[in-house]
């Protein structure tokens, strides 16, 4: 299938679906199902009463207050895991601050020279060239890892590095760069430039952009090194 046959299918496929992803679906049946067991145990509470010998206010008020409670501490016990216990691990990664685009920290410095030039097809989606994944995208990669990589591709929207991002979560939580040296989509400069700003634990290896692909030890090193620090 070439390039020009999966982006009209891949238009297509975008155009009618506005689905919610997974994870929506997930927390969407959790909710049912809490809320039908509530049903299944309203009708039985009058039984409860008399079994422990209480008022059917005072069975009615424990359930009422088990929701309030779930209600009010829900909110502050996740910051306290997010501040706590959640880290940040970015893999030459972009990050903008709050009211930038991507966009603009992408083009905060001059880009590599065979680095690809990306604009919107038709459909409005960026796509990148095919070409780009042997020159600039995984230049380390094998042949045939390109080849999948070029082959799986998912386009992006263009509002997706255009629109300005709230208050990013790095400006709370710890985080840790790995800087990729050679990388030809994100220069080293500006990598650094986001780390440094976001006062990042830097570890800088020479890799291309893709290391997950093409160093997967150097990533497995970073995330053990967070695992170390973590647990002290």
């Amino acid at each position: 299938m070439t390039l020009a046959t999966r982006r009209a299918r891949f238009a297509g496929w975008s155009r009618k679906s506005a689905r919610l992803p997974r994870e929506a679906w997930v927390l969407i049946a959790a909710n049912a199902v809490a809320a039908l067991g509530y049903g299944v145990v309203s009708p039985v509470l009058p039984a409860f009463a008399r079994t422990f010998g209480v008022s059917l206010g005072a069975v009615t008020f424990s359930i009422t207050i088990f929701s309030v409670m779930r209600l009010f501490s829900a909110p502050p016990t996740g910051l306290l895991v997010q501040r706590l216990g959640e880290r940040l691990v970015y893999v030459a990664g972009l990050a903008p601050a709050e009211g930038q685009t991507v966009a603009d920290v992408f083009y905060l410095n001059a880009a590599h020279a065979l680095a690809p030039k990306l604009a919107p097809d038709g459909h409005g989606l960026i796509w990148l060239p095919e070409e780009a994944f042997s020159t600039a995208f995984a230049p380390n990669a094998s042949a045939t890892e390109q080849a999948l990589l070029s082959a799986l591709q998912r386009p992006i929207s263009a509002a997706c590095i255009t629109v300005p991002v709230s208050r990013p979560l790095w400006m709370d939580i710890p985080s840790w760069y790995l800087l990729a040296k050679d990388d030809r989509m994100i220069v080293a400069q500006t990598q650094r430039f986001m780390a440094e700003r976001m006062q990042a634990t830097v570890r800088a290896y020479p890799v291309d952009h893709t290391p997950s692909v093409t160093a997967p030890e150097v990533v497995t090193e970073l995330l053990h090194d967070v695992l170390r620090q973590i647990n002290g």
